[in-house]
Formats: structure tokens, C-alpha cells, sequence
């Protein structure tokens, strides 16, 4: 379980090439403010290729107002 104070977060790396989001890993904000960019394998296009910092949820778990 995650402590209370932890900096670290949990982020998802989506491919600049073919939009494919499947490595997630984690950074600590505090030291890294910026987004992640790194070059990784696309099985999809067989090739290594830029691989950029996203939300991991993308909006799933997020609270979102009621509407009245």
C-alpha cells in the first residue's frame, strides 16, 4: 500500500507514432516535474520509437461533478 506522503506516481507512456499505451511505470515528481520521453519497443510497429508521459487513469477514477 501506497504511504500517505509518497511522491511517487503512477503514469503511462503512450507511443508518438501509433498512439498505443502499453508501458506504464512511475516517477517521482518532485525530482522530475516535466513529462516523460522515452524511447521504447512497439511490438505494433516492430520498431523503437518516442514514448510521452500521460495520466494512467485517463479520467476512469477521476470525480466528476453531478449534474443538477
Amino acid at each position: 500500500m501506497a504511504k500517505k506522503g509518497d511522491k511517487r506516481k503512477l503514469v503511462g507512456l503512450v507511443s508518438e507514432e501509433s498512439g498505443e499505451r502499453i508501458y506504464y511505470t512511475s516517477k517521482n515528481t518532485m525530482n522530475t516535474p516535466e513529462k516523460l520521453q522515452l524511447r521504447k519497443y512497439s511490438k505494433k510497429l516492430r520498431k523503437h520509437v518516442l514514448f510521452v508521459e500521460t495520466k494512467k487513469n485517463l479520467g476512469r477514477n477521476e470525480v466528476k461533478p453531478k449534474k443538477h
